[in-house]
């Protein structure tokens, strides 16, 4: 048939599809180089870095129990504690914001999840105390790095969204605990692909995950091994932008935990209202493992009275409380503190009735903030990099000398704390 016997509805469709066609090779060619192009550079211009590792309930021994590809090849290659020693209380902000700072809790004002100062309680929910500067004592890593020129940046951390002496990271997020873990790890490398005078050097990058399942199911859970893996998963990510970065081993990684988990069975439960009468304290701060009380105005003995009857516990009056807690002569410290033995939870008859009305008390559970000698409270830490010596184990430390650890790193003066870097110098080449 000649072209000039073909109708031309038809001609037009072919037309049409072929300048589809066109349109698609065009959109197909310009996708493929914009994939090319977004292929990560190599940094050849890297200067020291720190990229710190926060994970979340990560038990010392969970590198044996639970095989973390990852986290234990990182480990290998670089320098691993035995364990690390956490502060007292063994809970999460205290020690996440110990190692920032180099100072014990009773110093840095977290001297637990929940405080009562300024006429209020702070709490990790509160958003406008968590931003508020107010309750964040000391110097952390982030603003010692910022007072001497090094860009810092936060994939969430304690303490990096309040203006800490009026400072706060260049980069820093509000901690949005769904955010999933890849988009994490995805924005550290994005700001490590930065110009090198915009670059970050002082990063930190938190988890969650591990202390989530530990908490639900007990570190022995399989959720809780699950956990581990997905945040070793996630580690893998950000090993392999580095390796693609050209910067493994060079950038210092620290990888690290705040505390480990005990088993805890809510069914031994130690009922603090058979002891003493609740309405004799201002303000009780409760969690499971740790209490801290404010007597009203003459009722401290009495108080304490009631208190040293309960058994599996031990209550101080703050000028009381053992010295190798170093907790006693913070001015936020509560007048009384109570601990209680590994496993076992504090409640009074009312909040138990609620726990049991929730179903929390009939299966197995992991908790945290008993006395920091325990062993399944110890922490990890793992040093990796460029300043790090190469397939060491160290004796245990506490956790306040990672502060010291880190300044020494950048060559950096260390802000006044509590650690000493003779303790973890020779992890250093």
């Amino acid at each position: 048939m000649s072209r000039t016997n073909i109708p031309s509805r038809i001609i037009r469709r072919v037309w049409g599809m072929k300048v589809a066609a066109a349109f698609m090779s065009i959109a197909f060619l310009a996708c493929f180089k914009a994939r090319v192009d977004a292929q990560p550079k190599p940094i050849s211009d890297l200067d020291t870095t720190i990229i710190l590792i926060a994970i979340d309930g990560f038990r010392y021994d969970y590198f044996e129990k639970y095989r973390p590809t990852t986290i234990n090849s990182i480990a290998a290659s670089g320098v691993r504690a035995k364990w690390m020693t956490p502060a007292f209380p063994t809970k999460t902000f205290p020690n996440f914001y110990t190692v920032a700072t180099g100072l014990y809790p009773a110093n840095h004002g977290l001297v637990e999840n929940n405080v009562w100062d300024f006429g209020t309680v702070f709490s990790m929910s509160k958003r406008e105390e968590v931003e508020n500067s107010r309750w964040w004592l000391g110097e952390p890593i982030w603003v010692t790095a910022e007072n001497n020129n090094i860009i810092s940046a936060a994939m969430f951390y304690p303490g990096t969204e309040a203006a800490v002496k009026g400072v706060r990271p260049t980069f820093w997020n509000r901690y949005d605990h769904d955010k999933p873990i890849n988009e994490r790890v995805e924005q550290v490398l994005a700001w490590l692909d930065m110009p090198r005078e915009k670059r970050p050097r002082m990063i930190t990058l938190y988890f969650h995950h591990i202390d989530s399942a530990g908490h639900d199911h007990g570190p022995n859970a399989p959720q809780t091994r699950e956990a581990v893996l997905r945040v070793d998963a996630g580690i893998k990510r950000l090993v392999d932008g580095l390796k693609t970065r050209k910067i493994y081993g060079k950038a210092n990684l620290i990888v690290f935990s705040d505390h480990g988990m005990a088993e805890v069975d809510r069914r031994k439960v130690t009922m603090v209202d058979e002891f003493v009468d609740l309405d004799d304290s201002a303000q009780i701060l409760w969690t499971y493992e740790f209490l801290q009380i404010f007597p009203k105005e003459g009722k401290t003995s009495k108080l304490m009275d009631g208190l040293n009857r309960m058994p599996h516990s031990r209550c101080w009056q703050k000028d009381d409380i053992p010295a190798r807690f170093h907790y006693k002569h913070g001015q936020r410290v509560a007048p009384i503190i109570c601990s209680i033995d590994e496993g076992r939870i504090f409640s009074s008859r009312e909040r138990y009735a609620g726990l049991i009305k929730r179903g929390g008390i009939d299966k197995q559970y992991g908790g945290h903030g008993y006395d920091n000698e325990l062993e399944s409270m110890r922490a990890m830490f793992v040093g990796q990099g460029a300043k790090f010596k190469r397939r060491r184990v160290t004796e245990p430390f506490p956790n306040v000398d990672v502060y010291e650890l880190m300044c020494e790193i950048f060559g950096i003066t260390p802000a006044p704390n509590d650690g000493d870097i003779k303790r973890v110098r020779s992890m250093l080449r």
